[in-house]
Parts: C-alpha cells; sequence; structure tokens
C-alpha cells in the first residue's frame, strides 16, 4: 500500500500583497503536517485579475520555501504568472516553479491566455493531475489530464457560496468516471473578482465518491487526508 498525506488549505488572503499572502501561506504548511498541501487558485495575490506577475524566483516567496523545505512539503500556490497566465506554482525547498496553466479561463479572465497543455505533477510515485477552477467543468480537460494517467485530480478555485455545491458535483463525477482521488482547495474570505463572499468548503475525495476531508466556509480552514492505493491507477 503506498500513502501520501494532502492537505487543501484555504488561508485569508490580502489583496495584491504578495510578501504577506506568502508568510500566511507558510503558517498554513506548517500546520498542516502534509506532504502536498494545495491553496486556491491566485491565492498569492487574491483574486485580483488585474495583479500584477508573479516569479517563481520572487523573493518574496521565501517564507513559503522556507517553510516547505522545513516540513518536507510540495506547495501548490496560485498566482497570476508571465503570460499572463494563471498559474499554479509548485514550491519545495529548493524554490518554486511553473507547474500548470490554467487552460479554460472565463469569460471575465480576457486578460489572461490559454494554458498549452494538460500537466502532472509526480510526488513520491503518486501522479497527480493539476486544475484550476473552470477547468474543472471542462469535460475534455479532466479527459486529457486524466489520459496522461493520474492517481490524483488536484484542483485550486475560486466560486461563490452559492456554488458550493458544485465543487462536490464535479468531484464525484471525476470519482466516477476515472476511479481517481480529488482534492480541491476554494478560496474562502472576501477577494477581488466582484466576490465578497467565497464559497470555502475545501475537500478532499476517495475514488468511491466518499468524502475524506471537508473545511467550512471560514478562512485559515485546513481540510486533510492520507491517500492510499493498493495500485497506482496510472499502472
Amino acid at each position: 500500500m503506498r500513502s501520501l498525506i494532502i492537505a487543501v488549505c484555504q488561508p485569508r488572503v490580502a489583496a495584491l500583497d504578495v510578501a504577506t499572502n506568502a508568510i500566511r501561506h507558510a503558517a498554513a504548511v506548517r500546520a498542516a503536517s502534509a506532504r502536498v498541501v494545495v491553496f486556491p487558485e491566485m491565492s498569492l495575490t487574491g483574486y485580483e485579475l488585474e495583479a500584477p506577475t508573479v516569479a517563481p524566483d520572487d523573493p518574496r516567496l521565501a517564507p513559503l520555501v522556507e517553510a516547505c523545505a522545513a516540513t518536507d512539503t510540495v506547495a501548490l500556490a496560485g498566482a497570476p504568472i508571465e503570460g499572463p497566465y494563471i498559474g499554479m506554482l509548485a514550491i519545495d525547498g529548493a524554490g518554486a516553479r511553473v507547474a500548470y496553466r490554467k487552460q479554460h479561463p472565463h469569460t471575465s479572465e480576457e486578460r489572461f491566455r490559454p494554458g498549452p497543455s494538460p500537466e502532472v505533477l509526480e510526488v513520491d510515485g503518486w501522479r497527480l493531475g493539476l486544475a484550476i477552477c473552470r477547468d474543472t467543468g471542462v469535460a475534455s480537460h479532466v479527459a486529457e489530464t486524466a489520459a496522461l494517467g493520474i492517481d490524483a485530480y488536484v484542483a485550486g478555485v475560486v466560486d461563490s457560496p452559492a456554488a458550493e455545491a458544485v465543487v462536490a458535483d464535479r468531484a464525484r463525477r471525476v470519482n466516477q468516471e476515472y476511479g481517481v482521488w480529488v482534492a480541491v482547495s476554494s478560496f474562502a474570505g472576501p477577494t477581488g473578482g466582484g466576490y465578497s463572499e467565497t464559497a470555502g468548503r475545501s475537500g478532499i475525495w476517495a475514488p468511491d465518491g466518499r468524502v475524506e476531508a471537508r473545511a467550512g466556509r471560514a478562512p485559515g480552514e485546513i481540510a486533510r487526508a492520507t491517500m492510499v492505493a493498493s495500485s497506482l491507477a496510472h499502472l
């Protein structure tokens, strides 16, 4: 049996303040005690559609890199990146790199280019298919990511409270169609883009659709689970 501890975090985010948000992400990493920690879409800037892009070597990310080094964690954090794209950075003790670029931006995100391809991040033999928000509702994105051979489908999202059920519905659809784990980090608290409130309720679902862990609506909450597989799905 192989296992991987994963956490989905929904930190309180300060608009456009990468330095403050990196410190809050670092605190979440230390609190999560997980090998992989997932954060929401654009978590390092807030869902601020005009936010300046964040480079992987931005010195403001240093506290987060240090926390990952201290805890042996891979953090998946959201930010606008050069392109511009809506990106997902993979951060560990060695630094940060771009792991994925959102392929299906919303119409309100016209500033951003569609990402070029689905991506998989491998951690300790587990293949994590990556997604950002609207991607999760595009059947072709899920199918093309699953076709790469994945053991879990991992996403960062921003949703309104009224769309809370959407995250769970999409997670269970992935469970049913592809038999993999699903982990979704959902923004909590106010942010830009017209969101005076967001849904929170980050969660982790087992391949059979069972809810393994679910956060509430409040900023600062963390949901954590141990993903276990007797044989990895891509083999």
